[in-house]
């Protein structure tokens, strides 16, 4: 069975939509899934004076946190993340940050990396965000897995780095969250051909 890590960074909820859809996605495609978020590092007092954020945070505290270790049980990872000036978020930047020994003893390597996102305005900076987590990818040696225009949704979507939801159209929609369950579902066949391949 192909082992499928979701980790995600969401402070009001639409990246981690998208996190629970590829969650699904990468299931009915046959893998095991990890769906974890990683630890917030805002102050209590940032999230208490944004309701949205306050809400989301008490509805996902029992969702467990990522550990560098389920970087290393996976064979194929997604990266969720809200765009923050064009790059990824601080707290999905210091999980990240934290993996320094796993990549130095090629822990990280030869596995199926994609990333997902949400942005609030239209050009408020999708793929320069998913582009900084594949800057990561590319360190780590994975193989870089997009959706790129390979199915339908992503023509509609306009999304081949990676499914992205603009935000000010409030919580992703059915078509958006199909994207990610899609993305999923093939980056976790190109990870399961693959372990084929090398058990041949």
């Amino acid at each position: 069975m192909t082992n499928v890590a979701v980790i995600y960074y969401s402070a009001t909820g639409n990246v981690h939509a998208l996190a629970v859809a590829a969650a699904e996605g990468a299931q009915k495609a046959g893998a095991e899934v990890r769906l974890r978020k990683v630890a917030e590092l805002a102050p209590a007092q940032a999230i208490a004076g944004n309701p949205e954020w306050a809400e989301h945070a008490e509805r996902t505290k029992d969702i467990q946190e990522a550990v560098v270790d389920d970087l290393i049980w996976a064979d194929a990872v997604l990266l969720g993340t809200p765009t923050r000036y064009g790059a990824m978020a601080s707290q999905l930047k210091q999980f990240i940050d934290a993996t320094g020994g796993a990549w130095y003893k090629g822990l990280l390597a030869d596995k199926v990396y994609g990333a997902f996102g949400s942005a609030g305005t239209r050009h408020g900076g999708h793929e320069s965000t998913l582009l900084s987590l594949h800057n990561v990818f590319y360190h780590w040696g994975g193989v870089i897995v997009p959706p790129g225009y390979t199915d339908g949704i992503q023509h509609d979507l306009g999304t081949p780095y990676g499914t992205t939801h603009l935000g000010d159209e409030g919580p992703p929609g059915e078509q958006v969250l199909e994207g990610a369950r899609y993305q999923a579902r093939r980056i976790t066949q190109v990870a399961t051909t693959l372990g084929l391949g090398r058990a041949a």
